[in-house]
C-alpha cells in the first residue's frame, strides 16, 4: 500500500471519530432545559468530559502504528524510540487546560447571551456550536499531537507533509505538500482535519500540490472555499497563496474612494513592492538605483475590485499581474 493510502486511511478514521463524537455530544446538548440551563447543564456535563475524553485516547490510539505503517509503506525500517503513552493526550485541552473547564465555556457562553436579551433558543444554538466545535477540535487535536509525537520518537523520521482532507479550507490548501521538521509544530485551526504524513531519508512524502487540489474541486466547491471572485482569479491562473493570503483577517479595507484594498503582501519584500518599483523605474518616477528606498504610494487592489474594474479578460489578467496575483 502506498504510503499515501496508508495516510488517507488514517485521516478518515480520525474523521470518523470526531464525527461520533460530536453526533454524541449534541444529543446531550439537546436534552437541556431551557428553563434551568445550569443546572441541566451540570447533569450531563460529566457525560460530555467522559465521551470527549474517550474519544481522544482513541484519536491518539493507533498513532504509533499509523506512523510505523506509513514508514514501512516508504519502504524504510522504523526505529521508534519509545512506546506511546496515549493517557497521557486524553483529558486535556489542546492549549494544555483541564478539559472539564474548556467545557464549561459553551454553558458560560449561553448564559451569557441570555443576559444580554437574546431569546434562550438562540443562545443555545451559540452555546451548541461551541461546544461541537470544541469537541470536533479536540479529539482531532489528539490524533495530531500523537502522531506528531510518533514521528519525533522514530529515528527514520526525518519531519513530515502535510495532507490535506476533504473540505479543507482554502488556508489548508495552501498548505497542502508543505515538508516540514520533525520538530515543527503542525499548524492548524479550529475543526481542521489536516494531518501529517511521515517523510523518510530518500523519500519526501506525498505532494498534493496546491492547484492540482483547487483544480479537483466542482466549480461551486471552488466558490465556496476562496469565494467567487478569489476562485475567478485562480481559474485566470493567480497564485493560490497570494489570492488567500490578500483576504487574511484585518488586511483588508476599503479606500476613499470606495475601492477594495488589502495590506497584506505590500512590504518592501513582497512582489508587488517590487513591481510597483520597476514601473516607477520605467516610467521616471523613480531612479534606477532607487532600491529600497522606494516608497510604495499606491494600493494593493483585491481581486474582486479588479474584476469590478476591468473591462475585459485581458485586462483583468493584466491588472492581476501588476497586483502580484500572477508571478
Amino acid at each position: 500500500m502506498p504510503p499515501l493510502e496508508v495516510t488517507l486511511r488514517r485521516s478518515a478514521r480520525q474523521r470518523a471519530l470526531a464525527a461520533r463524537a460530536v453526533a454524541s455530544a449534541d444529543l446531550l446538548w439537546s436534552s437541556l432545559d431551557p428553563r434551568r440551563i445550569a443546572e441541566s447543564w451540570h447533569e450531563v456535563s460529566g457525560q460530555v468530559l467522559t465521551l470527549l475524553t474517550a474519544a481522544q485516547q482513541a484519536s491518539a490510539d493507533g498513532a504509533q502504528s499509523y506512523v510505523e505503517a506509513a514508514v514501512t509503506a516508504a519502504g524504510a525500517r522504523p526505529a521508534p524510540a519509545g512506546r506511546l503513552n496515549i493517557s497521557a493526550l486524553a483529558g486535556v485541552a489542546a492549549d494544555g487546560r483541564d478539559l472539564a473547564s474548556l467545557l464549561e465555556l459553551p454553558r458560560i457562553t449561553t448564559l451569557t447571551q441570555i443576559a444580554a436579551g437574546l431569546p434562550a433558543d438562540t443562545a443555545l444554538r451559540l452555546g451548541r456550536s461551541q461546544l461541537l466545535r470544541t469537541v470536533s477540535s479536540e479529539v482531532a487535536d489528539a490524533g495530531r499531537v500523537a502522531s506528531g509525537v510518533g514521528i519525533v520518537a522514530d529515528r527514520t523520521c526525518t519531519g513530515y507533509v502535510r495532507v490535506v482532507a476533504g473540505g479543507a479550507c482554502s488556508r489548508c490548501i495552501i498548505l497542502a505538500g508543505q515538508i516540514y521538521g520533525s520538530k515543527t509544530a503542525f499548524d492548524r485551526h479550529p475543526q481542521c482535519q489536516c494531518i501529517h504524513e511521515p517523510t523518510t531519508r530518500g523519500r519526501r512524502g506525498a505532494h498534493l500540490e496546491p492547484r492540482r487540489y483547487f483544480d479537483s474541486l466542482s466549480a461551486a466547491e471552488q466558490q465556496r472555499r476562496f469565494g467567487t471572485d478569489g476562485a475567478r482569479a485562480i481559474r485566470d491562473g493567480a497564485d493560490l497563496r497570494q489570492v488567500v493570503n490578500a483576504r487574511r483577517r484585518g488586511s483588508t479595507y476599503t479606500t476613499r474612494d470606495g475601492a477594495r484594498a488589502t495590506r497584506q503582501g505590500t512590504s518592501k519584500r513582497s512582489a508587488f513592492y517590487r513591481r510597483e518599483r520597476d514601473r516607477a523605474i520605467a516610467t521616471g518616477r523613480a531612479p534606477a538605483d532607487i532600491g529600497r528606498q522606494f516608497q510604495l504610494r499606491s494600493v494593493r487592489l483585491m481581486p474582486e475590485e479588479i474584476y469590478r474594474l476591468a473591462a475585459t479578460r485581458d485586462e483583468a489578467i493584466a491588472l492581476l499581474r501588476r497586483y502580484a496575483y500572477l508571478i
